[in-house]
């Protein structure tokens, strides 16, 4: 009996939030008239700060999706590092001395820093931002950690812990100190839009490209001996 309840009840709840979401959906679509999505953001876009619509939708009209996505990535990272199985994530056992490897570092790190700075500061008025600089960041991260090169902040500690969260942290300050200024929340105010996309985008590089490196770090790795997937 306890094993058919167990598997009824959550059975049941997921079915009425469905029920729940698909006549909420079913009430929005019959009462509000269709909108021209591109026609209302071009009309908004003087208003938003930036002039590429992609970062002017994600950071300010629909900022409380990139916030939410940002939370998740947080705990994505936390959670791959408590799962991790060795004590440090700097583990020197797991690099490799490829000298191959080491020579092309020489030439892809310092490009790849510069095309995250470039995406960066991009991001404003043509397609990057804070997602694909904070990308390129971490595949330097990784490319780095695979030739020997150590990487001391992902050693758990002070500095991994506000790389993580420091992304998230100055997003939702700035949402709380907007809606303490009388705007609302998430909703910067008048003259100091651009400036502070600009400070949400620089930090989320950066805790984005640390939490994607953790997650790399943190993840098992293979033992050679052991048989793979795809053999029998």
């Amino acid at each position: 009996m306890k094993r058919i309840l167990a598997v009824t009840l959550p059975l049941l709840a997921s079915m009425a939030l469905v029920l729940l979401l698909g006549a909420s959906l079913w009430s929005i679509a019959g009462s509000q008239t269709p909108v021209n999505l591109p026609e209302l953001l071009a009309g908004k876009m003087n208003e938003s700060g930036v002039n590429h619509p992609v970062t002017a939708v994600l950071l300010n009209f629909r900022s409380y999706d990139t916030l939410l996505e940002i939370a998740v990535l947080v705990i994505a990272g936390i959670t791959g590092i408590s799962m991790a199985r060795t004590a440090s994530l700097e583990d020197p056992e797991l690099r490799t001395s490829d000298s191959l490897l080491y020579a092309l570092q020489r030439w892809f790190i310092p490009l790849m820093l510069l095309l995250a700075g470039y995406l960066l500061w991009a991001g404003a008025d043509r397609p990057g931002g804070a997602f694909q600089a904070g990308a390129v960041l971490a595949g330097c991260g990784v490319l780095m950690r695979l030739g020997g090169i150590p990487l001391g902040f992902l050693r758990p500690g002070l500095l991994l812990r506000v790389g993580l969260g420091l992304g998230f942290a100055v997003f939702l300050l700035v949402a709380v100190l907007s809606a303490m200024a009388g705007e609302a929340f998430l909703a910067y105010p008048p003259g100091m839009t651009k400036p502070l996309i600009i400070t949400i985008e620089t930090v989320l590089t950066f805790s984005i490209a640390m939490v994607l490196l953790a997650l790399f770090v943190s993840a098992p790795v293979n033992d050679a001996g052991a048989p793979g997937e795809d053999d029998s």
